[in-house]
């Protein structure tokens, strides 16, 4: 007789946020060749709209009847409220990207796949913040990656575009590499994928261990744009379309931040002394590099791409904090984060679409005259990046610092004032851009006359606006939502 196959049960509830994508990611890839050219554009954006609002549905649902503790299904995945809150995050992020995506000028004949591989990409960063093993975490990791390569590039009309997905394929395909070997090295010596196994492992201190816990945080600083792993992030931001990078410059920092404080409190807890200095160090770097870097540039692209880096030090305190108050700085960081970086290159992107030229501080000139709500939203995600009252940036600051001094890393603290003092030269001086101009300096009237107002656009930036000044307002239920989240991991 032949032995009956044994198939593992499928949670597909717990898979639901991804299916949701990804389902609808291949229908999207029918609507490239079934529907008329004319009707593809608002087709496409539509059910790519659902597909992320559907995403959040299942995510908020997920994180209500998911326990505190983390439960894996099958030792490939996590169920539990810590990745249930980044799925949320992660399909909101996709849904103000598809607003601000609308009116990007791109031809018609690429507009169903790109909304294709929007949701595809988010597909893969929900699937991402799930993984409980090496095997999951690297398939998860290629998945988003591949479709943010592609996304990159796929504007060809546009200068840098191509060149930009180029820089990013082969740095990406390195940090990638890097990942995969020190996961083969963490595999080689504990025999283990599932990251609560490698830990019960043991083989504290072992040198392949080591090099291999150094593999993988490299691999993942790569995606986070952290220094002196961001060289292709200033590049890659420029270049890709502007909806592209908003949309990367949030989410991606949303599933490599969360997937990195994971897998180094459950798989390494016993190298903690090791990694919290690694990462401690990183976020240094970060905080300098990105600050400085920002200060001699005059593309406003670049000038976001450069605070990204910097953003990334700041998280990375609350991660080399490695207690449960810097699980929740993290986690509440995130979120005006999020929202002032999706926010502020919407803004960026309408202002392109007005002069048809990449935006400069010279150009930027006399936009919130011009534009009175996107100069005023402009503002506020400024003044929210350098940490303001008012604004959830303050408390995302304060809590990370907050972390840091629980530690007892008082230097971390230091350092994350100088760089907020530095950051006060380039973040305000994109608002003098927009307010204090001279007069004969000023781009009120765009080649072309005044354009037609981006009606998506502006509900986007209104919704980021929202959460930016919302998150200071709502802190104590934020935090109380980051605490149950954090609560699943073994801090």
């Amino acid at each position: 007789m032949i032995a009956a196959i044994v198939k593992p049960h499928v949670d597909w509830f717990t898979l639901a946020p991804s299916l949701t994508l990804i389902g609808v990611s291949g229908v999207l890839l029918l609507v490239a060749v079934l529907v008329p050219r004319r009707a593809r554009k608002p087709v496409s954006a539509v059910l790519a709209f659902a597909a992320f609002v559907g995403s959040f549905v299942f995510a908020i649902v997920l994180d209500d009847r998911s326990s505190r503790a983390a439960a894996q299904v099958h030792d490939a995945i996590f169920r539990d409220r810590w990745a249930a809150l980044a799925q949320v995050l992660l399909a909101g992020c996709g849904a103000v990207a598809v607003l601000i995506s609308y009116r990007e000028r791109m031809r018609d004949e690429h507009i169903a796949e790109y909304y294709a591989l929007l949701t595809a990409a988010g597909a893969g960063m929900a699937f991402f913040v799930q993984a409980s093993n090496l095997m999951t975490l690297f398939l998860g990791l290629e998945w988003f990656s591949i479709a943010l390569y592609v996304l990159t590039a796929i504007d060809i009309d546009l200068i840098g575009s191509l060149e930009a997905g180029l820089k990013y394929l082969i740095v990406g395909a390195v940090g990638s590499a890097t990942l995969l070997f020190g996961s083969a090295l963490v595999y080689g010596i504990t025999g283990q994928l599932s990251f609560d196994r490698i830990a019960a492992a043991g083989h504290r201190h072992d040198a392949m261990l080591v090099v291999g816990l150094a593999m993988i945080v490299a691999g993942l600083g790569f995606k986070a744009s952290a220094a002196p792993f961001h060289m292709w992030t200033p590049d890659a931001y420029q270049g890709a379309p502007t909806p592209v990078t908003a949309f990367m410059s949030s989410a991606t920092k949303i599933a490599a931040l969360v997937v990195t404080y994971r897998v180094l409190t459950t798989a390494f807890p016993h190298d903690e002394r090791l990694w919290t200095g690694a990462i401690a160090a990183i976020a240094i770097v970060s905080l300098a590099w990105g600050n400085i870097g920002a200060l001699v540039q005059r593309n406003v692209k670049r000038i976001l791409a450069y605070s990204s880096v910097s953003h990334a030090g700041f998280m990375l305190i609350g991660v080399a904090a490695a207690n449960a108050l810097g699980a929740r700085a993290l986690i509440y960081y995130l979120v005006p984060y999020a929202a002032m970086s999706l926010g502020a290159f919407a803004v960026v992107a309408a202002r392109e679409r007005e002069l048809g030229v990449p935006v400069t501080l010279q150009n930027l000139a006399g936009l919130g005259w011009e534009r009175p709500f996107l100069g005023g939203s402009m503002w506020i995600f400024m003044l929210g990046m350098l940490g303001f009252p008012l604004t959830g940036g303050f408390f995302g600051k304060f809590y990370v610092f907050a972390a840091a001094y629980r530690h007892g890393w008082w230097w971390l603290i230091v350092a994350g004032v100088i760089a907020t003092m530095i950051s006060a030269y380039y973040y305000l001086g994109i608002v003098r851009a927009m307010y204090f101009r001279e007069t004969a300096e000023l781009q009120i009237a765009p080649v072309g006359g005044a354009p037609n107002p981006e009606v998506l656009l502006s509900a986007g930036v209104l919704i980021c606006v929202v959460v930016t000044v919302g998150s200071f307002f709502a802190v104590q239920p934020l935090i109380d939502v980051a605490k149950d989240a954090a609560g699943a991991l073994p801090l």
